[in-house]
């Protein structure tokens, strides 16, 4: 029997902490919650996207979605608004504030990447991140 150290949810969870913690506090001083970022870099990615298609590709349920948008909204980094041609659909776009934040936010993530990963070689961080993304699917 393998002990809980060896058990893949177990090293993954910590994993997870390691790294969720790293980004927690390069955001602190932005305000922004790790989720919150997510949000803000699928929009840097493209702006203008429906709360739906934003949910997608964050794999994020609705109900968790409306209350990041909202904490988003109210501080000022997105603007949502109904879309024109189709009134059940909400755009939500990035403000000047958040578009001006781009580079400093794209370095903070850049920086935590790079102190979670800096004990692997390049290698053995394209292997990760292929496993990473096959366990994921």
């Amino acid at each position: 029997m393998e002990s809980f150290e060896d058990c893949i949810v177990f090293l993954l969870a910590k994993a997870y902490q390691k790294a969720h913690g790293s980004m927690k506090k390069r955001l602190h001083r932005y305000g922004l919650t790790p989720i919150q970022y997510l949000v803000v870099e699928s929009l840097l990615e493209e702006d203008g996207l429906s709360a739906g298609d934003i949910g997608k590709r964050l794999v994020l349920d609705n109900a968790t979605l409306s209350g990041v948008l909202e904490r988003l909204a109210e501080r000022e980094w997105i603007i949502k608004k109904t879309d024109a041609n189709d009134k059940r659909l909400v755009r939500v776009s990035l403000t000047h504030k958040a578009k001006a934040l781009k580079e400093e936010l794209t370095g903070e993530r850049e920086q935590a990447n790079e102190e979670i990963l800096r004990a692997l070689s390049i290698e053995e961080k394209v292997l990760l991140k292929r496993l990473l993304r096959d366990v994921r699917a």
